[in-house]
């Protein structure tokens, strides 16, 4: 797993699986956010395996699914909803962690 930080209440990696959930725990993140819709690829854990894994773990999660190349002003608002509402630090990913980083640079960007 190769998280990036952001800035010091966010995170970004590409895809993880239900093994991660631990460190990313343990790297102190209270929160994870799937931007990925299901089934984008070929063997890409669903989102409700990995909602469990977090949940069971005690962390908050949250999937804002965003289609690569196509992101909508609906899911920046999307994903500033739910920054303002989960606990932080958040760990978001998807394929690669572009969309998730992304994301959080318009929000900022705009102020959300």
């Amino acid at each position: 797993m190769d998280i990036k930080k952001i800035s010091d209440d966010y995170a970004v990696s590409p895809q993880i699986a239900p093994e991660d959930i631990a460190a990313i725990k343990q790297a102190g993140y209270k929160s994870i956010v799937c931007n990925r819709p299901d089934g984008e690829d070929a063997g890409q854990p669903a989102v409700e395996t990995i909602s469990k894994a977090a949940e069971e773990a005690g962390l908050a999660f949250r999937h804002v699914p965003v289609v690569s190349g196509a992101m909508t002003l609906d899911d920046v608002t999307d994903m500033a909803a739910a920054l303002k509402e989960l606990p932080g630090p958040v760990f978001a990913y998807c394929r690669s962690g572009t969309r998730s980083a992304n994301l959080y640079g318009i929000i900022r960007e705009r102020g959300l």
